[in-house]
């Protein structure tokens, strides 16, 4: 008997507009992934990771942020949020179904502070990468690069004054043994964390929770985030030993939405070994296993 369709040739036309409707709508799928880079690096550090993102979700369009490369990511912390904010919120108001944040150790802090000031943001998924969220207190190849006279027991004297402020480092400088003179003197992390407080605490938890997931990703052999549980909000009592994130003063006060964020089941945590801090964002690894998931 005769088929009564056409030939595989002569449907080709009638296919085709549904073939690229298919494609689009894979394409257009993908939220848009922003990259921000941490302290002493750029753009060019991040092109592995771009070519890990289109490879497995192809067309996604990936943007690392080109501001505050090198040696001017030592630049107070609340500059670079102003800088960071211009820049993402163009990419934001192009993509109506929101976007992805991505960022690497201090970019990460620079990430909270623009989803906790920016009360209009449509950040879907914060992926804070090997970031000292807790703070850093250790004695590293970043630290002497920085302050080659000191230690990390004696930095807060240079840390905790407007002069040093102007420094990022020590806007996320924690040192456990001089609480004092951080609350004091600390004006970024303090006031992120709401340990000091102050008038728009509220707000900014608020828009802090407009997150839909957070993803923590950190490891042992991390060598610069110190101690590496802080990329996880862990961090050191004044023994220097480790208090996990649920028993944290800012979690179980809540201050900017981290208990409520978990309580909603939207803090995922991901820790690998073997792994260095310059290695995180190249990594195919850590890549596949703690963040391509969430950059749908």
């Amino acid at each position: 008997m005769k088929s009564s369709g056409g030939s595989p040739a002569s449907l080709l036309p009638l296919l085709l507009p549904l073939l690229q409707l298919l494609a689009a709508v894979s394409v257009d799928g993908y939220k848009p992934v922003i990259i921000v880079h941490g302290i002493f690096d750029g753009p060019k550090q991040f092109e592995k990771l771009s070519l890990f993102i289109d490879k497995v979700h192809p067309g996604t369009e990936v943007t690392t942020i080109d501001l505050y490369d090198n040696m001017a990511s030592l630049k107070p912390l609340w500059r670079q949020v102003q800088g960071f904010r211009k820049a993402i919120e163009s990419i934001m108001k192009k993509a109506p179904d929101g976007v992805h944040l991505l960022c690497f150790s201090q970019g990460g802090l620079i990430c909270r502070a623009l989803v906790s000031t920016m009360p209009d943001h449509n950040v879907h998924t914060f992926i804070s990468l090997s970031s000292p969220q807790a703070g850093q207190y250790g004695d590293t190849d970043y630290l002497r690069w920085v302050f080659p006279k000191y230690l990390k027991r004696t930095v807060f004297r240079v840390c905790y004054n407007r002069l040093g402020q102007k420094v990022s480092i020590c806007d996320y400088w924690n040192d456990p043994h001089h609480r004092p003179y951080y609350l004091k003197g600390n004006s970024f992390l303090t006031l992120l964390d709401g340990d000091r407080p102050h008038n728009a605490m509220k707000a900014w938890r608020g828009n802090f929770l407009r997150i839909k997931k957070l993803v923590l990703i950190g490891g042992p052999d991390d060598g610069v985030i110190t101690p590496w549980q802080s990329s996880h909000f862990g961090f050191y009592d004044s023994n220097e030993h480790i208090v996990e994130m649920r028993n944290q003063e800012f979690y179980k006060n809540d201050t900017f939405g981290l208990k409520t964020l978990d309580a909603r089941g939207d803090i995922t945590t991901c820790v690998h070994s073997g792994v260095k801090h310059v290695q995180w964002h190249s990594n195919f690894t850590v890549f596949m296993s703690c963040m391509e998931k969430w950059l749908t």
